[in-house]
């Protein structure tokens, strides 16, 4: 293995974003702008720097694999993860800006009127951002020993460095930027190369195969891996009841998740007005379909000329080692330092997104409140916290066993479908909201999605319908938390908050109505 292509893409990328990151912050001094910068960021820098955050390890790294397994039916994941986004602009964009909250905890204590509701939102925001942060992690760890040797704890380690060193210093205001170049960056490592593979497969003759059976398909006697494109294109619901299900509850996760993803929801505070949140959320879709139309570039080739991945259970390292398999010799060594630097600033641009989001949390929460004796400042809490938000999640890394990649952030999607989803609509749209119903949904959902998370994670279930509703649960988990914060609201209605009418007034009046210029 040639390791300095992909040494070369790491050390450039990571200098790249700390020199970003430094430029940032010169614009970095108050507390606003580690939180919001300041809300003055405009939707065209915003929607590159969320599509630089949001197309994570599962977005470049994972979509391939599963498609390299699994077939087609996996093209859910970049379709739903894509049009959560419309649900967004839809429903929550504008109102949440016009909220004027800092962070999730902010907009439900503001809408509410309850710290119980508050402090039952923080602990979920850092359970979500820590479950999306593992895969981050651990996927750097698999990028870097695929790609140059190394031992599986310097990818967490060299990550969550960078991470804390650019999150702690410049905040919000600084992170944009960065993210922003990360994304454009991202789409060029996996553009380019996949372009440049597509050709030497057409000049190869080679068909490309797959069968929604994936590597079970490898068993002895039970003939090619993956036969034709034919059978790779069947629909998942054939496989009976269970798949028709999976189908169903990936769609529920993966729309209604995006919302009630942190470090996506902390971006719409950033604009400076409802307006510009839809602007930017109109970008975003843009951006996100012109990634996602790569990934499934990677899956179909893979099926061609490295099966032997998926057979061995390897599959997320696809798209950092088809290249060298297509193309030996130097043209597959400089295309691998390509998509090893797209790959590593996957990394570091989500996890820097949601160890933001979990950092403003926590600094509001726990360390700007108490600290020995005295109160910390905004900019000083906002940075212990930082150090809390990056440091567990990466010993979680090089301590825990190894996960999936797409689908531990697919669980994350459904831990956030079943909790903050319903808070945000019933928040915004419905009047009848209260704080009993609020938490008692929040935590049905969460420990519903939550527990099954964990049992997916870390225990071997036995294939049939439990296996199934645990590894996708958002199909039950979602309409059990709306149902259980309706009933309990409805319970409960004499405790109403008696600002909520106006409260939803400030949410859905355009900024130009309610402060008409002069």
């Amino acid at each position: 293995m040639n390791a300095a292509p992909g040494i070369v893409a790491i050390v450039l990328v990571t200098v790249a974003t700390l020199a970003i990151g430094t430029w940032g912050l010169r614009f970095s001094r108050t507390t606003s702008d580690f939180f919001v910068a300041s809300r003055t960021v405009r939707p065209g820098l915003n929607a590159s720097a969320i599509g630089g955050e949001y197309l994570s390890a599962a977005s470049f790294l994972g979509v391939a694999g599963l498609l390299l397994t699994f077939g087609a039916d996996m093209l859910w994941y970049p379709v739903g993860w894509t049009a959560g986004y419309l649900v967004l602009l839809v429903l929550v964009a504008a109102p949440l800006r016009r909220s004027g909250a800092y962070t999730l905890p902010d907009f439900a204590e503001a809408r509410l009127g309850s710290r119980r509701v508050r402090s039952t939102c923080s602990l979920l925001v850092v359970v979500i951002g820590w479950l999306y942060l593992l895969p981050q992690f651990q996927g750097a760890g698999l990028t870097l020993t695929s790609a140059v040797g190394a031992p599986g704890w310097v990818g967490p380690v060299i990550v969550g460095a960078v991470v804390l060193v650019n999150v702690s210093s410049g905040g919000m205001r600084s992170i944009t930027f960065v993210q922003a170049f990360q994304y454009w960056l991202k789409l060029t490592a996996l553009l380019v190369p996949a372009a440049v593979l597509v050709v030497v497969w057409l000049g190869d003759g080679r068909p490309t195969g797959g069968s929604s059976g994936g590597a079970a398909g490898a068993d002895a006697g039970a003939g090619p891996a993956f036969p034709d494109l034919v059978s790779w294109s069947q629909p998942l619901a054939e496989g009976g009841g269970q798949g028709l299900y999976v189908t169903y509850s990936l769609i529920v996760a993966t729309f209604l998740g995006t919302m009630g993803l942190p470090h996506v929801v902390v971006r719409f505070y950033t604009n400076p007005d409802g307006r510009a949140a839809r602007r930017t959320t109109l970008v975003v879709l843009v951006l996100l379909s012109a990634f996602y139309l790569v990934p499934p570039v990677y899956g179909a080739l893979g099926r061609a000329y490295a099966p032997a991945l998926a057979a061995a259970g390897r599959s997320d390292a696809l798209v950092l080692e088809l290249p060298r398999i297509v193309l030996p010799g130097l043209g597959g060594d400089v295309l691998t330092g390509l998509v090893v630097a797209g790959a590593f600033a996957a990394f570091l641009s989500t996890s820097s997104g949601l160890s933001i989001a979990v950092a403003g949390v926590l600094s509001q929460d726990v360390t700007g409140r108490a600290w020995g004796r005295r109160r910390l400042d905004g900019v000083t809490a906002f940075r212990v916290a930082a150090v809390v938000a990056v440091t567990v999640p990466c010993a979680v890394a090089l301590l825990g066993p190894e996960v999936g990649v797409a689908s531990t952030v697919g669980l994350a999607f459904a831990v956030a479908a079943s909790t903050f989803c319903p808070l945000l609509v019933l928040g915004i749209w419905w009047p009848g909201l209260t704080a009993a119903g609020a938490v008692a949904g929040l935590v049905v959902g969460g420990l519903g999605s939550g527990t099954a998370a964990l049992v997916t994670l870390l225990v071997d279930v036995d294939p049939g319908w439990r296996a199934v509703l645990l590894e996708q649960p958002a199909a039950w988990s979602v309409p059990l938390a709306v149902g259980v914060m309706v009933g309990t609201s409805l319970l409960t209605r004499a405790s109403r908050p008696a600002h909520a009418g106006a409260f939803l007034v400030r949410l859905h009046t355009p900024e130009e109505s309610a402060y008409p210029r002069g």
